[in-house]
């Protein structure tokens, strides 16, 4: 089995109960690198998280639980420069959350180039980004530079873009910088939201696709709440429905469901050169979808985020009690 090597933030997130006149919060490990990381890693896949800690009792508390999930921490760095970043996040009746970051400054953004260890970058290996490191400039160097040695390493790219616009410059446009990302990467992953965001800078979601195929992603996914999910290659199109279950809390829906597609591709031994084949076919990818989202129609039942990411037996019994639909919509 591939190794999913998980870049960028871990974080912690506290958690907003309604106790009469102001919430009481409580920590729950997360960031969504890290996220996904233990997503693979209780589903029984190989998982490493690569990134900076602070040296101070969040970053013990990340790293225990990060270990404790089974995620490889050897290439996890420390410094006392800055602390473990904090996010608050409150949740609607529905679970949809809303989050206030503090951050920056953080540990998380000071992980640099020299940091990464040669052996991450690998032909057997899967390596997994998103944007919230790509907020700073120093950060996002670091980022694409780490995106660019898997490539060239013949590394499967994976790319969440998870947009959070409370954590990039007042006044700023993020698009040219996440830009630069998605023209890196093999897989990549979108909210229905950040697709209609690329889509201002290209002139249409057609356009917005174009881009990445005449870059390197050869499959990506829409998701968009509990509604169908759509997946694009370069030759075809679909959907895919999503199962219906009570939400308690959204946080860690879409890094599951990412969790759950990596997992797939490396359990499989998919690269980027055989990435393509993978998804052409029609069953193999069927069969991919509909893990990915029983893994992450799981995850929202559950409150908390590093918590909230089920295991592989939690997920084959929910396929085989589900009675929801499986269709398998098709375009060419």
């Amino acid at each position: 089995m591939n190794t999913v090597c998980c870049f960028g933030e871990a974080l912690i997130d506290f958690h907003g109960t309604p106790t009469g006149s102001a919430p009481a919060f409580t920590a729950h490990a997360g960031g969504a690198p890290a996220n996904v990381s233990v997503a693979v890693a209780r589903l029984g896949g190989h998982a490493a998280f690569v990134g900076m800690f602070g040296q101070d009792v969040f970053g013990d508390l990340l790293l225990r639980e990060l270990a404790a999930a089974g995620v490889d921490t050897a290439h996890a760095r420390r410094t006392d420069a800055a602390n473990t970043a904090l996010a608050f996040v409150t949740h609607a009746a529905n679970g949809e959350r809303s989050f206030s970051f503090y951050r920056p400054p953080s540990a998380d953004l000071l992980f640099r180039d020299a940091d990464f260890h040669p052996s991450i970058f690998s032909a057997g290996s899967i390596f997994h980004a998103g944007s919230c490191s790509m907020t700073e400039p120093a950060s996002a160097l670091t980022t694409l530079t780490g995106m660019t040695r898997a490539h060239d390493a013949g590394a499967l790219v994976s790319y969440d873009m998870n947009l959070r616009p409370a954590l990039w410059p007042r006044g700023g446009d993020p698009a040219p910088t996440i830009w630069r990302a998605l023209a890196l990467a093999d897989f990549v992953k979108l909210s229905a939201e950040e697709l209609a965001f690329l889509s201002e800078s290209t002139g249409g979601e057609n356009a917005a696709l174009a881009c990445l195929w005449n870059a390197n992603a050869k499959l990506v996914i829409v998701t968009d709440g509990e509604r169908a999910l759509r997946w694009y290659t370069p030759n075809a199109s679909g959907e895919f429905p999503t199962f219906q279950v009570r939400a308690i809390d959204t946080t860690g829906a879409g890094d599951a469901f990412v969790g759950g597609c990596l997992y797939r591709f490396a359990e499989a031994g998919i690269g980027a050169a055989t990435l393509p084949a993978f998804a052409a076919d029609a069953d193999r990818l069927k069969s991919m979808l509909r893990f990915a989202a029983a893994s992450g129609a799981l995850a929202v039942t559950r409150a908390g985020s590093f918590a909230a990411m089920p295991t592989l037996a939690e997920v084959d019994a929910f396929l085989q009690s589900s009675s929801a639909t499986s269709n398998f919509i098709r375009s060419p």
